[in-house]
């Protein structure tokens, strides 16, 4: 696969677009993609799950692969399926079939390897080799050594739902020049959903859940946002501008209120062209940085950014877990720890000891060392706590729980450098 990317690299920095990418999609790659898959992932309309479609695999791949060189492969509707957010709503699911999710994957695959030399350095969501990390040290970067006074903290009103089909083709259409490759993207937007036994069309946006649809988002706000930022917005601005996006998530540093309110205006104006529209509830500008100080804060990949000052009095970014974020995990861990009241004590330990440094790798970012330690704190005396339930003659002693934490636990650590921004931002 990494020669595969390195040609269709080539391919993209050689020509404005780029042809032949469909023979790509072919039995060798499926196969790839089968094995890539999750054993125990939710099933589509088809009911299809890895280990039933690997039985015939190499039969079932041949057909799908004749279908696909005749015309005569249609994506199925995706399922609907709902997962609970953070704020007590449900956030949308589409679930594919399993041999939509195999074409998905080599399909993405591919328009990644070519999106990639055109992508600019601004966008760090569902790209290879970049992760929130990099974004919460491209804001720390800005922060610190760029002029700042205010931040445009931004929200898109249901992006995912709202992605226009055919503005997305066109800017596909303006790199790509596959005419069967852009048909079956099309027949993948338009496949509709099925929801209670019942198909829904789609007119537009994509739906969460599918393999394509992350690179298809960033293809879509490549075009609407990032280029825009960087060739119009900038130029229009006399003071310095920054811009940082996660997936739909982003925000613009300005040195001027002034023009950080004209930009919002023409943010907005920009947006409503592309069938997009700014949550009025999240948006806003606030003053920030380091001549600006105050107690204003903003978010952005489960982080809150805050201005805060050194033991020396410096001033500095300071960075640390979202409070709603924290107050989910701790709910999750409070109701994972609720089903293992009959398990052994070594098991829940250790699968504990697991979603701890999953914690901890993630949020492990520096200045937020403190909020780890309440977080580990938390879990481990509402751990004693389910301990506590399961002997219900006599409590545990502490200091034997102690002695049981110290085994199998491992001490908050920081495992993110995200103030090496010299580094990051070179």
């Amino acid at each position: 696969m990494e020669k595969e990317l390195k040609e269709l690299s080539y391919l993209s920095k050689t020509y404005t677009r780029v042809q032949t990418l469909m023979n790509r999609v072919n039995e060798n790659s499926i196969k790839e993609a089968h094995k890539r898959q999750e054993k125990d992932k939710a099933t589509g309309v088809d009911g299809i799950a890895k280990a039933e479609y690997g039985l015939n695999l190499d039969e079932n791949i041949k057909r799908l692969i004749e279908r696909m060189k005749a015309g005569s492969y249609w994506a199925q509707p995706v399922r609907r399926s709902y997962i609970p957010k953070s704020d007590g709503k449900k956030r949308p699911l589409g679930i594919p079939s399993y041999e939509d999710r195999l074409v998905q994957s080599v399909m993405a695959e591919t328009l990644s390897g070519i999106y990639e030399e055109r992508f600019l350095d601004c966008s760090y969501g569902y790209r290879p080799k970049r992760s929130p990390h990099d974004a919460v040290a491209a804001i720390n970067g800005i922060i610190m050594t760029k002029k700042v006074n205010c931040v445009l903290e931004a929200d898109i009103k249901g992006f995912f739902d709202n992605v226009n089909h055919e503005w997305l083709m066109k800017f596909l259409e303006h790199d790509i020049a596959d005419s069967k490759f852009l048909m079956y993207v099309k027949r993948f937007l338009t496949a509709g959903v099925m929801e209670a036994g019942e198909w829904q069309e789609t007119e537009k946006g994509t739906p969460q859940g599918g393999q394509i649809s992350p690179v298809l988002a960033n293809v879509y706000l490549h075009y609407v946002l990032d280029l825009w930022v960087e060739k119009a917005l900038k130029g229009a601005c006399k003071g310095e501008v920054h811009y940082v996006r996660y997936a739909d998530d982003f925000l613009m540093t300005f040195q001027y209120e002034s023009e950080a309110e004209q930009a919002k205006e023409w943010l907005r104006e920009r947006l409503l062209k592309f069938g997009l529209e700014l949550s009025d509830g999240k948006t806003r500008i606030l003053p920030f940085g380091r001549y600006k100080g105050g107690k204003d804060s903003f978010d952005l990949v489960g982080f809150t950014f805050y201005n805060t000052k050194t033991l020396a009095g410096k001033y500095r970014l300071g960075i640390k877990t979202n409070d709603k974020k924290l107050k989910a995990k701790k709910q999750e861990i409070k109701a994972w720890l609720r089903t293992k009241l009959a398990s052994p004590l070594w098991e829940t330990m250790t699968e504990l000891k697991a979603k701890l440094k999953g914690h901890y790798n993630y949020y492990g970012v520096n200045g937020n060392y403190q909020m780890l330690l309440k977080f580990c704190w938390y879990v481990k005396y509402t751990s004693l706590r389910m301990l506590n339930r399961r002997h219900q003659k006599r409590s545990m002693k502490i200091d034997k729980f102690e002695r049981i934490w110290r085994h199998y636990q491992e001490k908050p650590r920081l495992t993110k450098d995200i103030w090496n921004w010299k580094t990051k931002l070179a």
